[in-house]
């Protein structure tokens, strides 16, 4: 049997993305922990307060409260153990080109992505991160 991951974050205020995000990391069947937030500062506060860390993080740019540049900020102050091995990809609806060269500032940002989510790039991360899965 395969190992999956432990848990997923999903770190975004679209009601309908995280929906259609959750189908198809299930439809993937590699992880059975989603877990999802609605904007960076219930992030933080999930990040502090679970034992492990999600090993995949979803994040959005634009939501209420505290954005994903925010989010990030705060994130990097976290101590070592809180954000573990965790890879962060981010996806937003913006186009803005600006918005990709900000996210290759923040070295835990490994990629950057056009919603939605598909199979296709979900396959790709897990393929460049996480080679003890094997994804069909």
């Amino acid at each position: 049997m395969k190992k999956k991951l432990n848990c997923i974050l999903l770190i975004d205020d679209d009601d309908d993305d995280n929906y259609f995000h959750q189908i198809i990391i299930r439809d993937m069947n590699i992880t059975d922990d989603v877990q999802l937030v609605t904007n960076g500062l219930e992030a933080l506060d999930f990040l502090k307060n679970v034992e492990t860390p999600p090993e995949l993080i979803f994040l959005d740019i634009n939501m209420p409260k505290m954005n994903g540049w925010e989010f990030l900020e705060e994130y990097n102050k976290l101590p070592a153990d809180h954000k573990a091995n965790t890879i962060i990809a981010m996806f937003s609806t913006s186009q803005n080109t600006d918005d990709k060269k900000k996210a290759e500032q923040f070295s835990n940002v490994k990629c950057f992505q056009s919603k939605p989510l598909t199979e296709k790039i979900l396959k790709g991360i897990i393929d460049d991160y996480f080679q003890k899965l094997s994804v069909s």
